[in-house]
């Protein structure tokens, strides 16, 4: 018997934990040669979450990017700059701002996807078509896990506010 059987052995979920953890930084490599983004990461969040809750106000922008609005609004100058975020004052407030997403940033987001897609097509393809399957009924699985947990924190981050 060697020392290793006495290990407690992984459970299931820290399994899945670590393969996950694996696969995302492999999808970040694939991801990454895939793009030729004139944007920074951080400029990347700004246009998705954009994409997702078109016309929100900077403090929101802010908070969704655990930043402060200083360092946002310069992160959206930037974005503004490059043609891809729009500003403009909110018809209920006018000192407050609102944020959208510009046509320009809609068809970078659009590109990058269809490449990234592209990228990830390619490493498909040397699955089996059984494993394929799983694989997406998986990530489906964890795609509605992790929207209800992300739903859930902005609720309760909602309520505390």
């Amino acid at each position: 018997m060697t020392v290793t059987d006495f290990r407690p052995r992984p459970q299931p979920d820290e399994v899945a934990a670590r393969v996950t953890s694996t696969a995302a930084e492999l999808l970040e490599v694939l991801w990454g040669r895939a793009s030729t983004a004139p944007a920074s990461a951080s400029q990347l969040r700004v246009l998705l979450i954009l994409e997702h809750h078109e016309g929100i106000n900077l403090r929101t922008l802010a908070d969704s990017l655990a930043s402060t609005p200083p360092s946002t609004s310069r992160l959206c100058d930037r974005l503004q700059a490059a043609g891809f975020v729009e500003r403009a004052v909110s018809p209920a407030d006018r000192r407050e701002v609102r944020l959208y997403l510009s046509g320009r940033g809609r068809a970078f987001l659009s590109d990058l996807r269809a490449r990234r897609e592209q990228a990830l097509q390619s490493v498909l393809e040397q699955m089996p078509a059984a494993k394929r399957i799983a694989l997406v009924q998986g990530l489906e699985a964890f795609c509605d896990a992790a929207a209800a947990r992300i739903q859930d924190a902005d609720d309760a981050r909602d309520r505390t506010a």
